[in-house]
């Protein structure tokens, strides 16, 4: 087997462990019962970074983190990815909680396609046929939603643009995947001890209340490192268009999760929705397929 070859199949084994993982954070965060989502939250911060910390160390990678942070006026980017990423962890913790996994898979169908619009918005890019052809039925499926149901999917809107906004604000930055997550989490960590130390003031913590729970916890934070390290080996070995058909992973099996282990209920109106959204994503993808031919030629 070649060089390349053995990088590829490490390569698809890292995204699919990713996504997996990611896939099935439904039936890890549904065992947090009573306790409230921005608590949950506050954990995956504190433990994400105590484990990244030790990962750092391991790998001997803590220069540039330290230049990262002593350049406070570079930290602009970061600290808006960082509140990006928490607002995203914790609308998904409430989703699950709340029981609406449909809404959360479906937001993360629409992110590739929140991608290409932010990208044609923000960064000036220009958009091929097909994707806008896929952006304007992406849009037409959460239109059935608003028009049909008369309830706007605020779950799915606010998962997508958080995450789809997260992934352009971290093109700007120079951080690697591993440095750049830790940095974030290293920003929002003296909030999240503050939290912590409010909610044991006042007697409301869950920390030590049962054995179980707090293992949980705890766990939280390196359930939450896990998959990112896995997703950051895997996109140093594959094309990007690789890594696209394995995004799709995760939402398929959370959709499958919500309606096979939740029992989520799921109207004629809302599987029209995702059909129409999963017809965007089929064109999405024809297109990035395409273009590979044009994206390889001017990498050679």
């Amino acid at each position: 087997m070649s060089a390349d070859s053995s990088e590829t199949t490490k390569g698809v084994a890292f995204g699919l462990g990713a996504y997996i993982m990611w896939g099935c954070f439904p039936l890890f965060f549904a065992l947090f019962d009573g306790v409230p989502a921005y608590e949950i939250l506050v954990h995956r911060i504190i433990w994400s970074s105590a484990f990244l910390a030790i990962v750092v160390t391991l790998l001997r990678r803590w220069s540039p983190i330290k230049a990262a942070l002593a350049n406070p006026s570079a930290l602009g980017r970061v600290f808006a990815c960082a509140i990006l990423i928490a607002a995203n962890w914790g609308l998904y913790i409430y989703a699950v909680e709340t029981r609406h996994v449909l809404q959360a898979s479906l937001g993360y169908f629409l992110t590739p396609l929140v991608n290409v619009a932010l990208g044609m918005l923000v960064l000036r890019e220009r958009m091929a046929r097909l994707q806008t052809i896929a952006v304007a039925l992406a849009g037409v499926g959460i239109l059935i939603q608003l028009v049909l149901l008369g309830a706007v999917p605020w779950i799915s809107l606010a998962l997508a643009l958080t995450f789809g906004t997260y992934g352009l604000l971290r093109k700007q930055i120079v951080l690697d995947g591993l440095s750049g997550l830790f940095v974030e989490t290293l920003l929002l960590l003296p909030v999240g001890l503050m939290v912590l130390a409010g909610l044991a003031h006042v007697g409301r913590s869950h920390l030590g209340s049962d054995q179980a729970l707090t293992v949980l916890l705890v766990a939280s934070g390196v359930i939450t490192a896990l998959p990112l390290l896995a997703f950051a080996g895997a996109a140093r070995r594959l094309r990007l268009s690789t890594l696209g058909f394995l995004m799709y992973i995760n939402p398929t099996m959370q959709f499958l999760i919500a309606l096979l282990v939740f029992n989520e209920p799921m109207s004629r109106v809302q599987l029209l929705s995702f059909m129409t959204i999963w017809g965007a994503l089929a064109l999405y993808t024809l297109s990035a397929w395409q273009s590979r031919p044009a994206q390889q030629a001017r990498s050679a």
